[in-house]
């Protein structure tokens, strides 16, 4: 009993931490996970804690959640649309960033072809979640958003079938093409093929059944059981994961009532933050600095091998497209974003932390691993948003500029307006002052809204963007007032539900018509 309390006193110290950096992350402005990564380097250095996280710690707990989310949430009709390039960069790119970064690695630190090799395998998955974090938050075009995280979600299934591979090759100091060629595809596919059934099963199931709780616990089964199911097997249960999410989020939540899809979103939102930050805090927690110190220089080596690769990777590929004309070719602009956003994280440190214990150089493939995943965090992840800000995808037409300014000067007034009149209730403020005081907040207010009305009648996409605001936070507020009415015993659950599912379906018809919108000005643009 006393081993399980520690455990679980851990678990709630870890969850109270990633809290307490999400809190302070958002006040500062400051990336969220790379905060995590330099906390938990922090809480490690002085208390000398020793926390082992272990590859199936990883790989089967925390990874299922994260990929999942992110393919649940996936339009298959937009990733048709980028179907090629990500493809693309997802398998031939990580195939030749195996071999590149194992080619530089071999010449640069002296290490052995078949066990740079493997480096290069372990290494090739981009992690995207600090960099599509921050696409959300900035505006970002949402093919562009799409294509990094697309090749992220089949990269990381490519890469660990490559990587299992290349130990086998590396510890027996035999490589056969064909056989290798043969089992990438066995693995691949059969674990395509597992996702793709249990998918489509749970779809069907979850678009026949109405009850939330049992439809919730079907799309949890589905994250963890798919995974579970195609490792059972000995196929990829990366891509298994991916090719279910995508499945039950467009084939299963089609016909789902909104108050279950907002229930389930919910839920997998707050997995994939959970899950996310507590594989961040946990790689700043696992990271060995004298391990580090020692092996420095191939760090460096490993470092410039992965960025160089990764610019041959994207640059040439995007170069090629173009030569062959093909479809689906990325504006220059985005190139970049890809080329300097192909962060590393979870994936590459649960494979590192699951090499055999016979592989030679092992101690010092972990420690590039840890320093190459530190540096696409620390030096990537904090200037990504200068970049994309110098390349112009973050801004925003001069009109939509002042209305937002507009709005924050009437909040700005209306809450120093509400400050002086509770004042003048507490009677410390006189009548006279008050009363010459009022006037002149309401004559800024007058002015403000009269400038607000000239831009929405020169600018009508403003103004139907603010009627689309304005309703959404009205049916929220009316959604609010239904709980608290059930909380105080007004209503029944029965009729509270009805009415919650009301203003649910109203909800998701405006989010809709808004999204269509968005799209048709974006091509209008």
């Amino acid at each position: 009993m006393s081993e399980f309390l520690t455990a679980e006193s851990i678990v709630v110290g870890l969850v109270l931490v990633t809290t307490l950096v999400a809190i302070f992350a958002r006040r500062r402005r400051l990336p969220y996970t790379v905060t995590l990564v330099v906390m938990g380097l922090l809480i490690a250095i002085p208390t000398e804690l020793e926390f082992e996280a272990t590859p199936d710690l990883i790989l089967a707990i925390f990874v299922p959640p994260l990929i999942f989310e992110a393919a649940f949430h996936v339009e298959l009709t937009r990733l048709r649309e980028n179907l090629r390039p990500i493809l693309m960069l997802a398998v031939p790119g990580v195939l030749l960033t195996t071999l590149l970064v194992g080619g530089m690695t071999a010449l640069g630190a002296g290490m052995a072809f078949g066990t740079a090799v493997v480096f290069g395998a372990l290494i090739a998955a981009t992690d995207p979640v600090a960099v599509v974090a921050l696409f959300r938050a900035l505006g970002v075009p949402r093919q562009l958003a799409l294509t990094v995280e697309g090749e992220s979600l089949f990269n990381d299934g490519t890469a660990i079938v490559v990587f299992r591979i290349a130990v086998a090759a590396a510890l027996t100091g035999f490589f056969d093409p064909v056989t290798s060629v043969v089992d990438f595809l066995r693995v691949a596919l059969g674990g395509m093929v597992v996702g793709a059934v249990l998918g489509w099963i749970t779809a069907q199931l979850v678009a026949r059944l109405e009850d939330r709780l049992i439809v919730t616990s079907l799309t949890t089964l589905l994250a963890f059981g798919s995974y579970l199911a195609a490792e059972y097997f000995h196929v990829s249960g990366v891509l298994a994961v991916v090719v279910a999410g995508l499945l039950c989020g467009n084939l299963g939540m089609a016909e789902t009532q909104p108050s279950t899809k907002i229930m389930i979103f919910n839920l997998w939102e707050y997995l994939a933050f959970l899950s996310n930050s507590l594989v961040f805090l946990l790689i700043g927690l696992s990271v060995d600095l004298a391990l580090l110190w020692e092996n420095l220089p191939a760090i460096g080596v490993a470092v410039l091998a992965v960025v160089g690769s990764r610019a041959i990777v994207v640059y040439g590929f995007s170069g090629l497209a173009r030569l062959l004309r093909w479809g689906g070719q990325m504006p220059p602009r985005w190139r970049h974003v890809l080329f300097w956003g192909g962060l590393r994280g979870a994936i590459s440190l649960a494979l590192a932390l699951s090499l055999p214990a016979t592989l030679p150089a092992r101690a010092e493939l972990q420690a590039m691993t840890f320093g190459v995943v530190l540096f696409t965090l620390l030096a990537q992840g904090t200037t990504i948003q200068l970049l994309l800000e110098r390349l112009g995808l973050t801004e925003r037409s001069p009109h939509w500029v002042e209305r937002e300014t507009k709005l924050g000067q009437l909040f700005a007034t209306q809450a120093g307006l509400a400050r002086l009149e509770r004042m003048h209730r507490e009677g410390l403020l006189p009548d006279e002052m008050w009363l010459g005081l009022r006037e002149g907040y309401r004559e800024d207010q007058k002015q403000i809204a009269q400038e607000l009305t000239r831009l929405f009648r020169e600018h009508a996409e403003l103004e139907g963007e603010m009627l689309f605001q304005a309703r959404r936070e009205a049916l929220r507020a009316e959604r609010g007032a239904l709980w608290d009415a059930l909380r105080r015993d007004y209503l029944s659950d029965k009729v509270s539900e009805k009415l919650s599912e009301d203003i649910d379906y109203r909800l998701e018809a405006l989010d809709l018509i808004y999204s269509q919108a968005q799209e048709q000005q974006a091509k209008e643009e």
